[in-house]
């Protein structure tokens, strides 16, 4: 295994790893460095399920392992992926600006009011000042200081269940405990309400000095949640009626995903703040962003003395913006949106056919090509095996993912505020022959094995085979 000495040598001595070389690293040595430099735990979570493959091409909704094994990509980079794996109109966007200045602080960049205007335009109503970032959760950083500078208030309202990120922030405001408590006490006055809950949510606005709700259109992370119909509407009635903002974060659910350009247009409003990243950069480049309406932005930094209190060193460089103004031309070109309603529509009763045939299946959820499926736990007897219940709940989603990776080629993954849903998230450009490859992959392991002991056995089975194999 490649690795340092005991003494690091000085430096005009280090013998580094070249790109090179690190282009023509084994699998081995994939696993070995990120084992020993990166995440030894994670690296263990990964290899127990076969999750750790070496790829090495992708296109479209496809990706290629080491071996030329080809696989469907349904996971999507958790909505960063609405245009496939590396898009040829957006990687020659970014070629076309290489010999630009890519970051210049003493001047303002070419590019970005562009971008800003392009998010305008396709985001509704008013929204219309843009602050660009690197990624989701600095968008939400960003919008609870907008929201908290512009009203004066210091708390702020979010979900149980949500997920907006872990800087620590935006992990102040996401609802699950495993992820909050080991780095609490975290920001003061965060409040968590009932997802859906228009009464708890109006307790806390009028009790306590709020400065903004943040919320998910759809809670992603928290297995694929829909609220009840009116429940965004009420939301923004609810905090504009006590002073406070709406922050809708976008982040996964934005640029077609549900079935609008969006989510946030199927209840038809407009939020005082919206978040969006993930395919913002087409996939390609790392980016993030809020936008926000003339008013706000001009009463919380319409000032010279305010201008850079809140400011990021990539936030807008030339490259990331070359994508975003790419991406979102391609975004209304291919009708993205509008493909991914009726796929997922097409989708979604394909996928509920299942549901009405085995019983492991709990749920079914989801809008566009964002859908959830959910899992029973064990029922009658097995359900007094001690632990059983926990082990189900906590693993029956990867171990469904684990059969869909290694026997079907399928990529998909478990939610991470609820480990017993797993995702269907595929590119907005998949077709539907794909879609129904999918439905056949489920419906042969639930066919087969309509339990949390079968779908455990299987995938170990499978596992084991494939390393035996080597």
């Amino acid at each position: 295994m490649l690795k340092l000495s005991r003494k690091k040598k000085e430096v005009k001595n280090m013998e580094l790893i070249t790109l090179e070389k690190a282009l023509n690293l084994t699998r081995q040595d994939i696993r070995d460095l990120y084992r020993e430099y990166v995440n030894e735990s994670l690296a263990t979570l990964l290899g127990l399920l076969e999750f750790d493959k070496q790829f090495v091409r992708a296109k479209g909704t496809k990706v290629w392992d080491n071996e030329g094994n080809e696989y469907l990509d349904f996971l999507g980079g958790y909505g960063s992926l609405n245009f496939g794996h590396n898009p040829e109109e957006i990687w020659q966007a970014v070629d076309e600006v290489k010999d630009l200045p890519n970051l210049l602080q003493a001047s303002i960049g070419q590019l970005i009011g562009a971008a800003a205007f392009n998010l305008a335009a396709i985001t509704p109503g008013n929204l219309k000042r843009v602050f660009f970032g690197n990624s989701g959760a600095e968008a939400v950083e960003g919008a609870l200081k907008l929201a908290r500078i512009y009203t004066g208030r210091p708390g702020i309202v979010y979900a149980h269940n949500s997920f907006h990120g872990k800087s620590f922030g935006a992990l102040s405001v996401t609802g699950r405990q495993k992820y909050q408590t080991p780095f609490s006490p975290l920001l003061p006055e965060c409040y968590p309400v009932v997802y859906g809950d228009l009464d708890e949510l109006e307790s806390i606005l009028k009790s306590k000095p709020i400065a903004a709700f943040i919320v998910e259109p759809i809670q992603g992370e928290g297995g694929v949640i829909v609220p009840p119909k009116g429940y965004l509407k009420g939301a923004l009635e609810l905090c504009h009626k006590y002073g406070a903002l709406l922050i809708a974060d976008e982040i996964q659910t934005g640029f077609g995903r549900t079935g609008r350009v969006f989510a946030v247009e199927h209840e038809g409003i407009v939020p005082d703040i919206m978040c969006v990243a993930k395919s913002l950069g087409g996939g390609v480049i790392p980016v993030g962003a809020y936008i926000t309406s003339d008013a706000i932005w001009k009463k919380a930094y319409g000032s010279t003395d305010k201008a850079t209190l809140h400011t990021s060193t990539f936030g807008g460089n030339t490259k990331a913006m070359a994508a975003v103004i790419k991406a979102m031309e391609l975004l209304i070109k291919w009708d993205l949106a509008k493909k991914a309603d009726e796929l997922g529509n097409y989708f979604l009763d394909q996928l509920k056919s299942l549901q009405n045939s085995y019983p492991l299946i709990k749920d079914i959820r989801g809008k566009g090509l964002l859908i959830g499926i959910e899992f029973n736990e064990p029922k009658g007897i097995l359900n007094k095996i001690p632990g059983l219940t926990n082990l189900a709940r906590e693993y029956t989603g990867s171990f469904v993912a684990g059969l869909l990776m290694n026997k079907y080629r399928i990529i998909t993954a478990y939610t991470l505020n609820n480990p017993n849903v797993i995702r269907l998230e595929p590119p907005l450009i998949v077709e539907k022959e794909e879609l129904n490859f999918m439905v056949s992959a489920l419906k042969e392991i639930f066919e087969s094995h309509n339990s949390f002991l079968g779908v455990a056995s299987a995938n170990l089975k499978t596992v084991f085979g494939s390393l035996f194999k080597k």
